[in-house]
């Protein structure tokens, strides 16, 4: 059985009875990250990007927390140096 991109409207070839309603998998043609909305018949919908930048978001912010705390530290390295 195949299924459309909503991207590129290609035909994706899947088997309806591997496939759940949540699964991610890529578009072979355009490379567009799709998740199955539909099990019967199977049908795709655009993954929502937004999740994957929160999740970058989230990345930097714990680099940034640990570069003020390596920043901290020099701090009371120049404070020790001072006495």
């Amino acid at each position: 059985m195949s299924a459309i991109c909503p991207e590129c409207d290609s035909p994706i070839d899947v088997d309806e009875y591997d496939v759940d309603i949540g699964d991610e998998l890529t578009c072979s043609e355009c490379g567009s990250l799709l998740v199955v909305s539909s099990d019967s018949p199977v049908e795709f919908e655009l993954a929502d990007d937004e999740d994957d930048l929160d999740d970058e978001k989230d990345e930097d912010e714990v680099e940034d927390e640990d570069a003020d705390t390596d920043d901290d530290e020099d701090d009371d390295d120049k404070v020790d140096d001072d006495e």
